[in-house]
């Protein structure tokens, strides 16, 4: 399954949503829907914004972990 690390990654680098809307040009509302897993996927574009405004790569948003019993 896909993780969300978005949250993780903002603590890291002491931001919050306002911040990060701001420097990736986004809406608090997407960068919201991100981190509550309202969203059914993430476009490499949003990615893309979303890496520049943190410095930071796509493994620290997004990561694969195997679930139990699909392994």
């Amino acid at each position: 399954m896909i993780r969300i690390k978005l949250k993780e990654t903002m603590k890291s680098k002491k931001f919050n949503i306002g911040t990060l809307a701001e420097k990736a040009g986004m809406h608090r509302n997407g960068i919201s829907k991100i981190l509550n897993g309202k969203n059914s996927g993430i476009e490499y574009e949003t990615l893309n914004k979303l890496c520049i405004a943190l410095n930071c790569e796509v493994q620290d948003i997004i990561e694969f972990v195997k679930d139990e019993e699909n392994n």
